[in-house]
């Protein structure tokens, strides 16, 4: 059985306590085991007991299931699927996990670990501009979603708990919305709508709800699970393609570094790489980069060098590169190529540095962290290995294919310079959205 549909089979239904008892007695070792690894499964039965009694104590001993979204990591294609491009990402074993207890009415009350949210009546689901940028909005916006489909939606009572990283390109916004979009499917659609679907609603919650700008790979990658090549040339159906890959399998450990860089003030810098890029666009009369080639673009350097600008041509002539690059590492993986792919993660990192320029931040030469760290792992890895940043870049995270015997060297140097508990050791994830239980 493929591994979403044997983790989706929940069985019979359980009250809280039943399912306490269950982890305790390891009838979930199996399942937790396949999400998270032998290694964590302790740590794993640890948290999910946590978060089931605190879910006992705020929603009542009742009937309930256990939902989990993963957070993402981009493989390839930095900065590609705005413009319509490839990208390569996979799920990853950080995650969104939440006890569901089921209602009868349409009010969605959700609790979450840090987080103040007020109740969600989906009798009403205009948009509401005084949720831009809530959680609110997105669950709104979700349930909105689903109707306009005709898919059904309800009211169901939950408690929530996440180690997805907020701000280090991880996408816990898109986890977020895939987790409640899973929750929508098992509870009132007999668990029917596909993961592509679910990440095409989160997009649109998060455009029109939560009315921020972004293109469908968080959501993507977050849904579909695995290592999966995406491409967005046909905007409302991305062709999406599972390949099965493991860096463990080769000897190597992918680590994300949080660089510990503040995102304050850096909405202008993310803002102006598309736009950038759509104005090199729309200078051929296009909407997007992936509608012009590369030959064209170099044939006019100058004409957008005049009428646009240097960095716009930099940061386009890195997309067309990118997006093309994305498909060859797909296709290193799917011929078990590791010394092709991470030959090209490099690329893709020093095109990122170079051209994209998503690196340092303008005019601030005494916060580089994101530079620092690419260099402090290029002197370990050496010839064997890989680095690049990660995500949307100016801050966050950087991300490192490291050979297992290098990894405590690694992760020591890093948090001598970033601080304890800066790195993550990522494991991938083989599915997206699920019902644990």
């Amino acid at each position: 059985m493929h591994l979403r549909k044997w983790l989706n089979n929940k069985g019979d239904t359980m009250v809280i306590t039943e399912i306490i008892n269950a982890v305790k007695a390891g009838q979930l070792d199996e399942k937790l085991t396949a999400l998270y690894g032998t290694e964590a499964l302790a740590s794993q039965k640890v948290r999910y007991e946590d978060v089931l009694l605190k879910a006992k104590d705020l929603l009542g001993d009742k009937d309930a299931h256990i939902f989990s979204a993963p957070g993402r990591t981009e493989v390839g294609g930095n900065h590609t699927d705005h413009q319509l491009g490839r990208v390569v990402a996979a799920s990853i074993d950080l995650d969104v996990i939440a006890v569901v207890v089921p209602t009868d009415d349409s009010v969605v009350t959700y609790h979450a670990k840090g987080f103040n949210v007020s109740p969600v009546d989906l009798h009403n689901l205009e948009i509401k501009e005084a949720e831009k940028n809530t959680t609110e909005a997105l669950i709104r916006g979700i349930a909105a979603g689903f109707t306009k489909k005709k898919y059904k939606v309800g009211g169901f009572k939950a408690y929530s708990e996440s180690n997805v990283l907020s701000g280090g390109g991880m996408s816990s916004s898109a986890a977020f919305e895939v987790l409640i979009g899973t929750i929508f499917s098992h509870l009132y659609n007999d668990a029917t709508i596909s993961s592509e679907e679910i990440a095409k609603i989160g997009q649109f919650s998060e455009n029109v709800y939560f009315m921020k700008a972004s293109g469908l790979l968080d959501q993507m990658a977050c849904s579909v699970g695995s290592f999966a090549a995406i491409d967005f040339a046909n905007k409302e159906n991305p062709q999406v393609t599972s390949i099965p890959f493991n860096p463990a399998d080769y000897g190597y450990d992918l680590i994300l570094t949080d660089v510990k860089a503040s995102h304050a003030d850096l909405s202008d810098e993310y803002s102006a790489v598309p736009y950038e890029m759509k104005a090199v666009a729309k200078l051929f009369g296009k909407e997007v980069l992936s509608q012009i080639t590369l030959n064209e673009l170099l044939a006019n350097a100058a004409k957008i060098r005049k009428e646009v600008s240097d960095r716009a041509f930099l940061r386009a002539y890195h997309f067309l590169n990118e997006t093309g690059r994305a498909k060859l590492q797909a296709e290193a993986l799917k011929e078990n190529d590791i010394k092709t792919f991470l030959h090209l993660v490099n690329e893709s990192g020093h095109s990122s540095y170079m051209y994209l320029q998503n690196v340092l931040i303008p005019g601030d030469s005494q916060n580089q962290a994101l530079a620092i760290a690419l260099a402090l792992s290029e002197s370990v890895l050496g010839d064997d290995g890989a680095c690049r940043v990660h995500g949307g870049g100016f801050a966050g995270t950087i991300q490192a294919y490291v050979p297992h015997a290098k990894t405590p060297e690694y992760i020591a140097l890093m948090e001598s310079t970033f601080g304890k508990d800066c790195c993550y050791k990522l494991r991938i994830r083989d599915c997206g959205g699920i019902c644990v239980i």
